[in-house]
C-alpha cells in the first residue's frame, strides 16, 4: 500500500457516509425502522469498497494491455441490454443478474476512457499532432455504445459519455485546424438532434426554460426540488424534519434529487459544506492526474475525472433550475448500486494511478 492516497480515499469514504445519512434521513419509515432502500444502499457502498480494493491489485498499466477486450465486453453487454435487458419506468437500462439489476452504461464511461488512453498513448510521439483522419478509430469506438445507450433510452448518460470522450480527445496534440472542424461539426448536430428526441425528453427540455407551463406535470421535479432546497433556509430543519421530501412531496428524493433533501434538512451552512468537500475531492483527484507520469495513466485519469465532475456539477445544477433534469445520480450520495460500484471502481482506478506512477510499462 505504498504510496496509497489516503485523503482522496477518505473524502471519497466521508461523502458516502454523509449520503448515507441522508438517505437515512429521506426514507425513514414511519414505524421508526431503516426502509430497505437504506440497507440496500449500505450494501452497495460495501461492493463498491471491495471493487475499489480489487481494481488496486491489478496494475493500471497491465489494464492497457487488455483495454480493446474490455471495451468489447462492455458493448456486448449494451447489446444484451438492448435485446433482453430489464425494463424499469419505461427504460430497458439494467441487466439483472439473481434479484440484483446493474446498469450497464455507468461502467461504459471508464470502459471508453480505458480504450481511448490506450488508443492515443500509443503510435505518436510528443509534439506530433493526431488530424481528423487519425480520430476515425476512435470516433468508431465512441459511437458503438454511444448509440447503444441512446436507443436505451438514456439521453443524460449518453450526453456524460460524449463528455468523457470528447476530454480525452481535448487533450491530446490535435492539429488546430482539425479540433475547429470537430468542434463545428459538434455545434452543426445539435439542430438535428432534437428530430430524434422523444416527447418526454422535449418536455424537459421546454420545462427547463418555463417549469411553470405545467407545475403539476413536467415542471412538478423542477418546482419541488427549488421549494425544498429555499426551505432550508441558512441551517436547515433538521434531520427528519424535512417537509419537502418526508410528506412526499419531492419526488425522486433518493435518487436524483438527494441534494436537495440535504439541502433542506441542513440549510445553506450544510450544503456548503458538502460542496467543500466535492471540491476538495475533486481537487485531489486533479493532482492524481497532474503528478501522472505516463501518457497512459494521463489520460484515463481525465476520463474518469470528467466523468466525477459532470456528475457532480450537473445533479446539483438540475436540482437548482440552472441545467435541465436529466435522471442523473449525485455520485457517492444518490441511491443506486450501479452508480455507487462504478464510483469507486473509477477512485479505484485514481488510485492505483497514484501508487504506480513511478512503475513502467512491462
Amino acid at each position: 500500500m505504498a504510496n496509497f492516497d489516503w485523503l482522496l480515499f477518505l473524502l471519497a469514504l466521508g461523502i458516502a457516509s454523509v449520503g448515507l445519512l441522508a438517505l437515512y434521513s429521506a426514507t425513514l419509515e414511519s414505524n421508526g425502522h431503516a426502509n430497505g432502500v437504506f440497507v440496500k444502499q449500505f450494501y452497495w457502498l460495501v461492493f463498491g469498497l471491495i471493487a475499489m480494493f480489487a481494481v488496486l491489485l491489478i496494475d493500471y498499466h497491465n489494464l492497457a494491455k487488455i483495454a480493446y477486450v474490455l471495451y468489447f465486453v462492455t458493448v456486448i453487454a449494451l447489446v444484451v441490454v438492448f435485446v433482453a435487458g430489464t425494463k424499469i419506468a419505461g427504460a430497458q437500462r439494467w441487466i439483472k443478474i439473481g434479484g440484483l439489476t446493474f446498469q450497464i452504461s455507468e461502467l461504459a464511461k471508464f470502459s471508453i476512457a480505458l480504450v481511448l488512453a490506450k488508443y492515443f498513448s500509443e503510435g505518436r510521439l510528443r509534439g506530433q499532432h493526431y488530424y481528423l483522419k487519425d480520430l476515425m478509430v476512435p470516433g468508431v469506438l465512441v459511437l458503438v455504445p454511444f448509440l447503444l445507450i441512446v436507443k436505451q433510452p438514456d439521453l443524460g448518460t449518453a450526453m456524460l459519455f460524449l463528455m468523457v470522450s470528447f476530454s480525452i480527445i481535448f487533450i491530446v496534440e490535435i492539429n488546430s485546424r482539425s479540433f475547429l472542424k470537430l468542434i463545428g461539426a459538434g455545434i452543426a448536430a445539435l439542430a438535428p438532434m432534437w428530430f430524434f428526441l422523444k416527447d418526454y425528453q422535449k418536455n424537459r427540455l421546454s420545462t427547463f426554460f418555463f417549469p411553470e407551463q405545467d407545475p403539476l406535470g413536467t415542471g412538478y421535479h423542477a418546482i419541488q426540488s427549488k421549494i425544498a432546497i429555499g426551505s432550508g433556509g441558512m441551517f436547515g430543519k433538521g434531520f427528519f424534519m424535512g417537509t419537502q421530501s418526508r410528506l412526499n412531496f419531492l419526488p425522486e428524493k433518493h435518487t436524483d434529487f438527494i441534494f436537495s433533501v440535504f439541502a433542506e434538512e441542513t440549510g445553506f451552512i450544510g450544503s456548503l459544506l458538502l460542496i467543500s468537500l466535492y471540491f476538495c475531492f475533486l481537487l485531489r483527484c486533479f493532482q492524481v492526474l497532474f503528478r501522472s507520469k505516463d501518457r497512459f495513466g494521463m489520460l484515463l485519469a481525465t476520463g474518469i475525472i470528467t466523468s466525477f465532475s459532470c456528475y457532480i456539477i450537473l445533479n446539483m445544477g438540475m436540482t437548482v433550475g440552472l441545467f435541465p433534469i436529466v435522471g442523473i445520480p449525485l455520485p457517492l450520495m444518490s441511491y443506486g448500486g450501479s452508480s455507487m460500484v462504478t464510483t469507486f471502481i473509477g477512485v479505484g482506478l485514481l488510485l492505483n494511478i497514484q501508487m504506480r506512477r513511478f512503475s513502467e510499462i512491462k
